[in-house]
């Protein structure tokens, strides 16, 4: 019988092949897509009414802190963003910009990150923002159990180098192996608008790896819905 230590590693090995691999340098794929939802025909774009909720203030529930217990203070129908203020950052320059909703960084140190918007995301959506975000992780890579991801947190909004409202995120972050790259897995689906963020970072070591987290964490500002 394998011991809880064995399972973890296993399962963070798999990771490195598979959910960071393909995530960093071939653009995993977590659009998925609702069977029962009605087929979306394409039109000429022309203005357009915003959704707004009756009662709805997105601005107060954007200038605070969104924690993962919080989630259901979005409103439907506009999904979140992430802004590319990495490519300012010192260091750093795009590689894929808003590609498919994808974008890609390049550090001057060998780090790598991947930053993902996605949207129709229902099929995922579970209880809360927490355990939909768990499902997310399982879906990409059923190996990974909710014991395995820690809370940490981003921008929330703001403007870069500026104190800020911060939003909860799960982290997947795996033991570095000798010879092997320092990885890690941020991302959150919001439940009520039913999209996610997802951003990988993958660098030599763990010390650049450190480093990058922090410019990540910095400058990939989550942009809170506006409606």
């Amino acid at each position: 019988m394998k011991s809880r230590g064995t399972t973890a590693t296993s399962a963070t090995t798999l990771l490195t092949a598979s959910l960071l691999g393909a995530a960093v340098l071939g653009g995993c794929s977590i659009d998925i897509q609702d069977p029962s939802a009605p087929r979306v025909e394409h039109s000429t774009p022309g203005l357009a009414t915003p959704t707004i909720t009756p009662g709805h203030d997105a601005e107060a529930v954007a200038a605070k802190d969104l924690p993962l217990a919080a989630g259901g203070t979005l409103a439907p129908g506009t999904p979140v963003g992430i802004s590319d203020g990495l490519k300012d950052a010192p260091g750093w320059k795009p590689v894929k910009e808003n590609v498919a909703g994808e974008s890609q960084y390049a550090k001057s140190d060998g780090c790598l990150v991947a930053a993902k918007v996605r949207t129709n995301q229902t099929p995922l959506v579970a209880t809360d923002d927490r355990a939909s975000t768990v499902g997310l992780f399982a879906y990409l890579d059923p190996s990974i159990l909710p014991e395995y991801l820690k809370t940490d947190t981003l921008r929330w909004g703001g403007e870069p180098d500026k104190p800020g409202p911060r939003v909860e995120v799960l982290v997947l972050e795996q033991p570095v192996a000798p010879g092997a790259k320092a990885t890690a897995v941020m991302a959150r689906l919001f439940s009520i608008p039913a999209s996610s963020v997802y951003i990988s970072v993958s660098c030599p070591d763990a010390s650049t790896l450190a480093a990058a987290r922090q410019d990540v964490a910095a400058r990939l500002i989550i942009v809170p819905p506006s409606t």
